[in-house]
């Protein structure tokens, strides 16, 4: 898959040990980016306008690319004891997903989980979206019931993010819940559902805890990439305080 721009470049170089090849179409200008790949071993290429054009997922490209493999799926990283893991359930909009993978790295997640029908992880929004962050943590794809079978072996506590509930279950407000001093220094997986539907009953029925974000102006609701940010970012600053 092809990394782009300047950003997602540098991070793939940087932290991924994944990237085969390095295309520019301006040596002089990314005369660092070359050295860079050079230290690791990896081919230069020059390109033309056209294959610039060819390339790139966008109007204004800066024309330079990574050339990267995806881990298989027996390369995966164990994750031992993970602290705070995203989950994604049929997210569909490929800049959403990127933003929230973005968020997860910023709170320090030790994951992100895409779960049933989401957009391909590797979608070059995606990866743009993400702004160099796809390299930073592990983000792999299960089923609804391989999930929480594997929270359930990880001894972490789903928490739901969804504004309405259940018929049965309403949801917490986020700042109740974080002052359960118990409660966040407990393992979390965070569920955010799909853009427009968010999560089916029955998914949310077999969560630990329902949170819903307070809203204290006149908006009618967040998008999907600034809930997760603020809610990751609580739970987060939450943990470190719990631990210091």
């Amino acid at each position: 898959f092809l990394a782009e721009g300047a950003q997602a470049v540098r991070e793939a170089l940087r932290w991924s040990g994944r990237v085969s090849l390095l295309a520019t179409c301006d040596p002089g200008r990314d005369v660092d980016f070359i050295a860079m790949a050079r230290q690791r071993g990896i081919r230069s290429v020059l390109l033309d306008e056209a294959q610039v054009e060819t390339l790139s997922e966008t109007v204004t490209s800066q024309g330079l690319f990574a050339v990267c493999q995806r881990l298989a799926s027996d390369e995966l990283p164990v994750i031992e004891d993970p602290r705070l893991v995203v989950i994604c359930a049929q997210v569909r909009d490929p800049g959403n997903a990127g933003t929230v993978i973005r968020a997860a790295d910023a709170a320090g997640c030790d994951a992100v989980i895409f779960v049933d029908d989401c957009v391909d992880v590797l979608n070059p929004k995606v990866i743009r979206s993400t702004a160099g962050s796809l390299f930073h943590l592990p983000v792999f794809t299960m089923r609804t019931n391989e999930f929480f079978d594997w929270t359930s072996d990880h001894h972490v506590d789903v928490w739901a993010a969804d504004v309405y509930g259940t018929e049965k279950r309403k949801p917490e407000s986020l700042p109740a819940v974080l002052a359960d001093k118990a409660a966040v220094s407990m393992s979390q997986a965070v569920l955010f559902g799909n853009e427009a539907r968010g999560l089916e009953p029955e998914i949310l029925e077999r969560c630990g805890r329902i949170v819903s974000i307070p809203l204290y102006g006149k908006a009618e609701s967040l998008n999907l990439g600034t809930s997760a940010a603020v809610m990751l970012m609580s739970l987060a600053m939450s943990g470190h305080i719990e631990r210091m």
